[in-house]
């Protein structure tokens, strides 16, 4: 798999490494055209399977001016540190990427990835982003 140069920590860019390994196992036993909720059970097997701890549908407050506004559903937290969001549309559009940027802002985290599960090939469906 490439990799970039980056300002992250190597143990933080090695659970994105491996991250990136699970989602592109599921992706090659499952396929693209399923449902998100499909890639998402998978994902937290695999993620399981490969000894990365994990937090599903973890629910972050929303504050605005000090206010509790609400708590956010996060697809996937990983080790803490990375939040991974699982999309399975026939492209991702601007929305997605703000959306993942304000889940990471919310959850104080620094890294996150962006999966499209509904691409022939799951390398075209990934994109990260760092705050």
């Amino acid at each position: 798999m490439l990799r970039t140069h980056s300002r992250l920590p190597d143990e933080l860019e090695q659970v994105v490494h491996d991250t990136i390994g699970c989602c592109i196992a599921v992706h090659r036993e499952l396929g693209p055209g399923l449902l998100e909720a499909v890639y998402s059970r998978a994902l937290g097997l695999e993620l399981r399977a490969q000894g990365l701890s994990f937090e599903r549908e973890r629910a972050c407050p929303v504050f605005y001016r000090g206010e509790l506004l609400c708590e956010q559903r996060i697809d996937f937290i990983v080790k803490r540190q990375l939040i991974l969001e699982i999309k399975a549309v026939e492209h991702l559009v601007p929305v997605h990427h703000a959306q993942i940027l304000s889940y990471m802002r919310v959850a104080g985290v620094p890294v996150g990835l962006l999966v499209n599960f509904n691409v022939p090939v799951l390398q075209d469906g990934i994109r990260r982003k760092v705050l």
